[in-house]
């Protein structure tokens, strides 16, 4: 029976290609494993080969998509690459860097030094040939005009105490004080009094100067008062320690003349300044002076005229000093004897106001400083240039088609209504 089995074997005939015999024998284990009941099939090379084809076909396919999305992504990002987000000069105008790097101060120096050398190198080579480059000219004036921009120099506050009232020339006066307040550097604040009530007048005439200012009011029965001006310096003074301005207090009467040096010489002043006034007598035929004479910055002796001559301690002009605002509200750092307020005292002689105010701001001439040096310039004048004859006139007229007012029958400039 084993013999039979071994004749109808299909692999007892079948040669080999690598030499003839049996491709199994049944002592090798391949046999063993084909008896196994996994015995090998004679369709298997049609199923590999099948496998084998199926196999390369996807292996094609991959590659194609493979290449296919590299090719669109190299497209895509060309045509990233070459649109047009934004331009060379945007990224040089910005400042990527994270921190600030140290650079020596003699590195900055020499730098400097360098860029002067070159800019004047340039200059003398464009003289030479003829040419001239704006550029670099206005790139150094440039520089210069920032510097002296930015240098800021601190400045004393200017408090300015004007008493004004209702006259002829008020107006005038008022203008004229203004127009040179404008011209003094900042800070200032021009602090106007009137009597009663404000007037629409006035206030116009302020807000036009361009002056930072404050208007106030004096409410006072004008039968009790002896002189309107001590009243009005009163409510400025009021109003200064209620506020505590810290500044320098002025007292520029409307009708006096004022130069622009005077204004920069106050802020100069520590605790009590004093300076020489030029006065126009009353027959117009002299000038006076009065006010203190200096040695240096200190006060050794007054100019006096005939009417002041003996009759008060301090001959000085109500427009003819200025003291620091502090002294009125701040007593610990002046060290003043008693609290009470410092104002001008209406119950005195009028010869002696001044002295009596003065009096209770310092003890002294070694207390006093005096500008400008020596007391050598006259800085301001008080002329008595009032026509008393001119009159406000409610009752002009304008009439129609004139320029020149006219004024009714019977009133006269002796003759007010």
């Amino acid at each position: 029976m084993s013999s039979l089995l071994r004749t109808l074997s299909p692999y007892n005939d079948r040669p080999y290609q690598n030499g003839g015999g049996n491709a199994f024998s049944v002592q090798s284990p391949s046999h063993k494993v084909l008896s196994n009941g996994k015995s090998s099939s004679p369709l298997s090379p049609f199923f590999t080969g099948a496998l084998s084809q199926k196999n390369s076909r996807k292996s094609m396919s991959s590659w194609k998509k493979l290449f296919l999305m590299c090719l669109i992504f190299f497209s895509l990002g060309f045509l990233l690459g070459m649109a047009p987000f934004g331009g060379f000069e945007d990224v040089k105008g910005r400042d990527f860097s994270f921190q600030e790097s140290f650079v020596p101060k003699e590195v900055v120096e020499e730098e400097a030094d360098a860029k002067k050398l070159l800019v004047v190198g340039r200059k003398e080579e464009e003289e030479e040939v003829g040419l001239v480059v704006d550029k670099v000219e206005l790139g150094v004036v440039e520089e210069k005009e920032v510097k002296e921009r930015f240098d800021y120099v601190p400045r004393k506050q200017l408090i300015v105490v004007t008493p004004t009232y209702s006259r002829v020339f008020q107006a005038y006066y008022l203008n004229r004080l203004g127009q040179v307040l404008r011209l003094v550097p900042p800070p200032l604040l021009w602090i106007v009094v009137e009597m009663n009530a404000a007037s629409l007048e006035t206030a116009d005439i302020l807000r036009k100067t361009g002056v930072v200012y404050r208007h106030l009011v004096t409410t006072r029965n004008l039968t009790d008062v002896k002189d309107r001006s001590v009243h009005q310096r009163n409510t400025a003074l009021e109003h200064i320690e209620h506020h505590k301005l810290d500044g320098i207090v002025y007292f520029a009467d409307d009708d006096s003349i004022h130069s622009l040096e005077l204004f920069e010489s106050l802020r100069g002043i520590r605790r009590f300044g004093t300076w020489p006034v030029a006065m126009l007598a009353q027959n117009w035929n002299k000038v006076e002076l009065e006010g203190p004479v200096c040695n240096g910055s200190q006060v050794i002796g007054w100019h006096t005229n005939d009417k002041s001559k003996g009759l008060h301690r301090f001959h000085i002009d109500m427009s003819g000093f200025a003291f620091n605002s502090t002294i009125l509200w701040d007593l610990k750092r002046w060290q003043r004897p008693t609290s009470d307020p410092i104002r001008q005292l209406d119950t005195v002689k009028e010869g002696s106001q001044r002295t009596a105010f003065i009096e209770q701001v310092v003890e002294d001439e070694s207390q006093m400083e005096g500008i400008p040096n020596s007391c050598s310039r006259i800085m301001n004048w008080h002329l008595n240039l009032e026509a008393h004859e001119l009159f406000n006139a409610k009752t002009w007229l304008l009439q129609k088609n004139l320029d020149v007012p006219t004024r009714p029958q019977g009133v006269t400039p002796s003759n007010p209504p």
